[in-house]
């Protein structure tokens, strides 16, 4: 077997993914629109059972997506930062609705939701660092994460959790897995704008902050941001480069089980 390709389900794929990944099998997970449009593009219109099990087995043959680790430690540490990204959101809107409020009625109740969304927020962070320093494989990827400069916990928590293949794919399937590679939209002689396009836009969400510390305090990635100003490339397109080069450094990094050092070993 070279390799299990199963479509995400919610949770429901999960248990699957981890008993086979104990039993020692490569298993890829792929987005469920993904394999639909590849099922489309083959010709294959119909859908049954038997019909998306073959699809599956051509897609992982032909498009060799890469395997993700699996646990319970891994997946319910992916439910726990998700959560706080939720939770966060929430938060954001509470204080905004606050801070439009003029009834005093309302803004004390706001008041108090938000006092209660950053104690919400403060538990789920001693929750998720309990589990990460717990399992000695992730407390070791965790710390990798956060020897790079500019790379905080929160953003160091997303890409453990939400980014499972990270270190077990080249650097472009990481960045294509995030949504931060390139799409290019050239055609005969015209040659179109570069854009991102899908990936999962949690991981880009804790990047972005991520990527504004490193382009002001990393020194090889605040020169890359710099060259990048200075050749006419605009502020955002600028950072999403240093959020792509990030994810690429981080896949090398996990990969070869080595931290972070200015100077390149």
């Amino acid at each position: 077997i070279a390799r299990l390709v199963l479509e995400a389900t919610g949770k429901y794929h999960r248990q699957a993914h981890r008993s086979l990944h104990a039993a020692g099998l490569p298993v890829a997970v792929v987005n469920p629109l993904r394999s639909r449009l590849f099922a489309e593009a083959v010709g294959a219109l119909a859908k049954t059972d038997r019909i998306d099990a073959r699809m599956l087995a051509l897609l992982g043959a032909r498009l060799d997506p890469a395997a993700a680790p699996a646990g319970e430690a891994l997946d319910g540490l992916q439910e726990l930062v998700r959560a706080r990204q939720s939770a966060v959101a929430d938060k954001t809107a509470l204080s905004n609705r606050a801070g439009g409020a003029e009834t005093d009625f309302l803004r004390v109740e706001l008041a108090q939701r938000v006092a209660e969304a950053d104690r919400h927020i403060a538990r789920l962070d001693e929750e998720i660092r309990r589990r990460i320093d717990s399992d000695e494989r992730l407390a070791g990827r965790f710390r990798i994460l956060l020897s790079i400069k500019g790379v905080g916990p929160i953003a160091a928590m997303t890409l453990l959790a939400c980014l499972g293949e990270i270190g077990a794919c080249s650097g472009k399937g990481a960045a294509m897995l995030a949504g931060l590679a390139p799409i290019a939209r050239d055609s005969d002689e015209k040659n179109g704008q570069r854009r991102i396009r899908g990936g999962r836009a949690h991981v880009r969400t804790a990047l972005y902050m991520a990527a504004v510390a490193a382009a002001r305090s990393n020194p090889d990635l605040a020169a890359f941001y710099k060259r990048l100003r200075e050749n006419g490339k605009a502020a955002k397109i600028a950072i999403t480069a240093v959020m792509r080069k990030i994810v690429v450094l981080a896949n090398v990094l996990i990969r070869e089980n080595r931290q972070w050092t200015p100077t390149p070993p």
